[in-house]
């Protein structure tokens, strides 16, 4: 009886399988087609640019330093705070220097004196000499001491000076508008004129400069290149740039292309090019690394395809998918120029017009039907959807769980609506349904296939 009952389901399992495959089939033709986001480009102009590596350096520096000798007596500025040309920054004691101006004061009074006299000396020898009472030579004696005493005079006065710049030099102050760093020395340390030391360093840092290095290989081919669409050369001074932080974000202020070394490293083989940037709020500091990112020159006619619209063959050559009039997918095979942001400067494969696929390349191949969506904002996902009313308000329900297998693999998907495992007890398990019950095999074939087998 077990053997009987057996083949009686296999008979059953054969004829459920041979209904349901014109309906799967037909169900399959039936699929509607995947649905994939696509972008819709242009063509437009794209400047094309290089990344050059780079050090942020101050437009001006200015090491402090004594120009007389002495002891620290005070710290006259705050540091890491702006100071102007002019402002006090450090004083030294004074003493010793405003004694040598007291003595080259009373030199100065001295010689001033001696000069007087001499000076009526040469009067008095000249009157006798016109009197023929003093011979010439005591004259020219009298005129050369008046003349000497005067050169002392003179000479006197810039003693004075001298004394007078050196107490003055006490008190050292800035000569450079800027950002002052840390103090280097302390009040009641000894500090000598030309020290190696410096006492504080002051940096201009607006504007700041950025140094980059390019070989001169690519520099030959910039020149040529922008020689070609009649262009200005790399070098030119004026060019706009833009700089790329170490955080990987842009500074918001444009700068220039200022200058270039008009050699050649012929140690590294390299040209350095001379960056400006304003530098207003004091982001940009000396010694940060930076990316300069400099435009070499203008792609025209081009189209700037998002870099996850694009990918690779076996052969290594870029790609892309789009959607043509008829809502087919072609390949298409491209020609880059090289990355622009998110993007890929595609200069020959892709028109303006063309409609790019951006997301659903898995599900789809060259020449199958698709329902395009364009891409939109972030913001606006959720309305996405409601271009397909009809399709959507079947798939959600039915492919909410498995929205990424139902396009891949239709047949698997597919008997889930049409199996009628749920609805076969009634009709069909009464006769067999309590033997199979006992048996594991039977229950499923007769719940499969009976109710095929009463639709065929």
């Amino acid at each position: 009886m077990s053997a009987l009952s057996r083949r009686i389901a296999l008979s059953m399992f054969l004829a459920g399988l041979a209904g349901l495959s014109p309906a799967l089939a037909q169900q399959q033709a039936e699929a509607p087609p995947p649905t994939v986001t696509v972008v819709t480009l242009h063509v437009e102009d794209v400047p094309v640019t290089t990344t050059l590596p780079g050090r942020v350096t101050a437009s001006a520096e200015a090491e402090v330093r004594p120009q007389v000798n002495g002891i620290v007596t005070e710290r006259l500025f705050d540091e890491g705070r702006r100071v102007k040309v002019g402002d006090p920054l450090f004083r030294i004691d004074k003493t010793t220097y405003e004694a040598a101006v007291a003595q080259a004061e009373a030199a100065v009074a001295q010689a001033r004196a001696q000069a007087d006299n001499a000076r009526r000396e040469a009067e008095r020898a000249g009157a006798l000499r016109d009197r023929r009472v003093a011979s010439e030579s005591t004259s020219d004696t009298a005129i050369a001491a008046r003349d000497a005493a005067e050169a002392a005079v003179k000479v006197a006065e810039a003693q004075l000076q001298t004394a007078r710049i050196e107490l003055d030099r006490t008190t050292i102050r800035a000569e450079l508008d800027g950002e002052i760093g840390l103090a280097q020395v302390s009040q009641g340390a000894l500090v000598t004129a030309g020290q190696a030391t410096p006492l504080a360093v002051i940096r201009a840092l607006d504007p700041v400069h950025v140094d980059v290095t390019q070989s001169a290989a690519e520099v030959v081919r910039w020149r040529r290149d922008m020689a070609a669409v009649q262009e200005a050369e790399i070098e030119r001074p004026g060019q706009q740039v833009t700089l790329r932080l170490a955080d990987g974000t842009e500074y918001g202020i444009a700068g220039t292309l200022t200058a270039a070394e008009p050699f050649v490293n012929e140690t590294t083989g390299v040209i350095t090019l001379r960056l400006s940037f304003p530098n207003p709020e004091s982001i940009l500091l000396p010694g940060m690394y930076v990316q300069a990112v400099v435009q070499q020159r203008t792609a025209h006619n081009a189209i700037l395809a998002p870099q996850e619209g694009v990918s690779r063959d076996r052969r290594g050559q870029p790609i892309a998918l789009v959607v043509n009039a008829q809502n087919q997918v072609e390949q298409r095979d491209l020609t880059i120029l090289q990355d622009h942001g998110n993007s890929w400067i595609v200069t020959k494969g892709l028109s303006d017009g063309d409609r790019l696929i951006v997301e659903g390349v898995q599900k789809i191949g060259p020449g199958m039907p698709v329902v395009p969506e364009e891409r939109r904002a972030a913001g606006t996902q959720p309305a996405a959807p409601a271009g397909q009313p009809a399709e959507d308000q079947a798939q959600p329900a039915a492919g909410a769980e498995g929205d990424e297998p139902a396009p891949d693999q239709p047949a698997p998907a597919q008997p889930a609506p049409v199996q009628p495992a749920p609805e076969a007890p009634t009709p069909g398990a009464a006769p067999d349904g309590p033997q199979g019950g006992q048996d594991q095999p039977a229950p499923a074939g007769e719940q499969t296939t009976e109710p095929k087998a009463s639709n065929g």
